[in-house]
């Protein structure tokens, strides 16, 4: 049988296995500036916030019920709770909390989440070997690093198929990062590495489902288990990324191979990580922050008409849900985002509980909402009118929403959160034991004097 394909398989792709896992390998530890160190603090940071926030989700009930049927070992601690299971589940369930808010890193270019699956995979193995935090962090920056640069190698064009890149480029970060972390060789990593390219997991189609934050934990799993397989001499094949058959050419018309190594080991993609001030789809939080500045501006529910929205049509192709059902399709519904930011001036975690999507003063307002898909306005910006019942428009615009990398999060606004997310559930001591942790991370001898304080009593 004739296959018909729209791109010829490029047979002349270089090797980016084998140089993504020379540079994971022997790429020196704190090889990088003190600006691409901040940023590994800061996301590892707003990752444990996020995972610690949504440890008593019903989601994160239901993933630490499952991993107990296996009757795991204790060998690392689930973020936020008594439990402790083995490495492989605690990545499993800390990728899952902490993508369960939609609170978590972003970066930009590719909108993948690369805390989740990267930092979940390599604290559960930091914390089964008694890491240090210079390892956890080198291992965080590399293995983001791996990632990302495969997702610039897809990205719009993989995305667009339906995979949820996260979850889909995840695995091969959390892989490289466990390598990194195991001390494995060059060979030894491209087999990391290749192992993970065969266990891509996420659809777009799970977006306001409980198997969104599934993929991130899914992809840690993976990519933890890749680098143990490797580590004991379990192999794959050295091209797994770039062959005619292998994962970007499988999953990507686009393929963009110089994104990969382009600056290897001097450009470190964290350094275009983004923190989340809104606990929902980044393509929303500029129509919030405009509908904040609107409320700002002195125009309150009573007073509108309709509000009108001038959006990207990638914003209502993601969050077009125009009358979500509960929290977890509210972080998909631009017209909630919109409500919520106008009536109570922020869009954190409470916003999107089914209480808050259900009220019908919220939902009142979301029907008033009017978007329409307007290309011209970049995917990261926004033109919101509020039409008010005196025939007055107040219009906003905005082009750099706050947590985006123009508009960043300060460490003072990224510390409120954490603290926002973590003391409901750990108390105000402990958050604060926790923050002076990681603002010391690189010093720690071992990662395991931080997992005992996110642990309640």
């Amino acid at each position: 049988m004739t296959r018909n394909t729209q791109v010829p398989a490029d047979l002349t792709a270089p090797p980016i296995t084998t140089l993504l896992a020379r540079f994971v390998a022997r790429h020196p530890s704190r090889g990088w500036s003190e600006a691409v160190e901040r940023e590994a603090h800061r996301t590892f940071y707003n990752w444990l916030g996020c995972a610690i926030g949504a440890a008593q989700h019903e989601a994160a009930d239901a993933a630490v019920a499952a991993v107990q049927l296996l009757q795991p070992a204790p060998q690392a601690s689930v973020l936020g709770r008594r439990e402790q299971v083995d490495m492989a589940s605690a990545a499993l369930v800390n990728g899952i909390t902490s993508h369960t808010f939609d609170f978590d890193d972003t970066h930009l270019k590719t909108i993948i989440h690369p805390a989740g699956p990267v930092a979940s995979a390599v604290l559960a193995l930091a914390e089964h070997r008694g890491s240090s935090g210079r390892e956890v962090l080198d291992a965080l920056v590399l293995g983001i690093d791996v990632a990302c640069r495969i997702g610039n190698v897809m990205y719009p064009d993989h995305y667009d198929r339906g995979w949820h890149i996260t979850g889909s480029t995840g695995m091969l970060g959390a892989a490289a990062g466990c390598a990194r972390l195991l001390g494995l060789d060059e060979a030894q990593t491209a087999m990391a590495i290749g192992i993970a390219a065969s266990q891509p997991v996420g659809l777009r189609e799970q977006f306001g489902t409980m198997t969104k934050p599934f993929h991130p934990g899914g992809a840690a799993r993976a990519g933890l288990m890749s680098a143990l397989l490797a580590s004991q001499g379990f192999t794959a094949s050295p091209r797994a990324l770039e062959a005619p058959r292998g994962f970007v050419q499988v999953a990507s018309d686009k393929r963009a191979w110089n994104e990969a190594t382009d600056e290897l080991g001097e450009r470190f993609e964290i350094s275009f990580n983004t923190y989340k001030p809104f606990a929902c789809g980044i393509v929303i939080h500029p129509s919030i922050d405009a509908c904040v500045q609107l409320r700002g501006q002195g125009v309150t529910p009573d007073q509108v008409k309709h509000i009108e929205l001038r959006v990207h049509s990638l914003v209502l192709e993601l969050t077009g849900k125009k009358a979500p059902k509960d929290g977890l399709q509210g972080k998909f519904s631009v017209y909630h985002g919109c409500a919520v930011g106008l009536i109570h001036g922020r869009a954190g975690e409470e916003e999107f509980s089914d209480a808050v999507v259900t009220d019908p003063r919220v939902v009142a307002l979301r029907d008033k909402v009017q978007a329409a898909v307007d290309d011209s306005i970049a995917e990261a910006a926004v033109h919101v009118t509020a039409v008010l019942l005196d025939g007055r428009r107040v219009e906003v615009r905005v082009e750099d929403a706050i947590g985006s990398l123009r508009n960043p999060l300060s460490d003072a606004q990224l510390e409120a959160k954490f603290q926002a997310l973590v003391v409901p559930v750990l108390g105000e001591a402990k958050a604060r034991d926790i923050t002076a942790a990681c603002a010391s991370l690189a010093s720690l001898p071992d990662v395991r004097a931080l997992t005992a304080l996110c642990r309640p009593q």
